[in-house]
């Protein structure tokens, strides 16, 4: 079964309270945590002290994607709010294996992020240093956005490129995913379903979980 990991952008802000206990209640495995800064993408979220707070209300492993501009300049301090994995951005990173370096020296599992436009390929060099690649299925920056369909393809490229060197890491698959094309999404080879406004706009957001860990049957 795929690991869920809804996205606490798409939550309501008002009663993140309600929402965590929610989540931490559900089926769901990680806690999906979006950080935008305004200049990687043109979206500014939640940050440090929002995450400190969230990290009161769980035990679930938080799953932070930074969204952000030298984001080694931070990893230390998600770290100390109890971030359990970090995964930066390829088109952020000029020394994408130093960041890696640093967050691994940091006790956190590291996940590098490709954007829609980003082939697989560019990961060859790193896809045995890093515990999870997270395939961008929309433009990143807004939630609620469709699942751009040739990110199938490329979930299928990356498994080949996973299994080619024989790597452990898991394949995250991040925009538009909901109960609808999660059967299709995993049957590709994605590992870890990130869901936002399919969880959260749902009347039973625990029961569109449930649905989204039995995908693939």
């Amino acid at each position: 079964m795929p690991l869920v990991a809804p996205s606490l952008l798409a939550s309501d802000f008002l009663h993140l309270d309600r929402e965590c206990k929610m989540l931490d209640q559900s089926e769901a495995d990680y806690f999906h945590l979006d950080v935008m800064d305004g200049r990687f993408v043109p979206n500014i979220s939640y940050g440090l002290p929002v995450i400190k707070q969230l990290r009161k209300t769980t035990k679930k492993f938080f799953d932070v994607h930074l969204m952000i501009v030298e984001p080694e300049k931070y990893a230390e301090a998600f770290k100390d709010a109890g971030a359990d994995g970090l995964t930066v951005h390829y088109e952020a990173c000029a020394h994408l294996h130093r960041n890696i370096q640093q967050i691994h020296q940091l006790g956190m599992r590291a996940g590098v992020a490709i954007n829609p436009h980003t082939t697989v390929d560019l990961l060859k060099d790193v896809i045995n240093d890093i515990d999870l690649v997270l395939l961008m299925s929309v433009n990143p920056g807004f939630g609620g956005q469709k699942f751009i369909p040739h990110s199938i393809e490329k979930i299928k490229d990356l498994k080949a490129l996973i299994q080619r060197y024989n790597s452990k890491a898991l394949i995250e698959v991040d925009g538009g995913v909901s109960t609808e094309n999660a059967n299709e999404i995993v049957r590709a080879g994605a590992d870890v379903l990130v869901a936002g406004s399919s969880v959260f706009n749902a009347p039973d957001p625990a029961d569109v979980i449930l649905r989204l860990k039995n995908a693939g049957k």
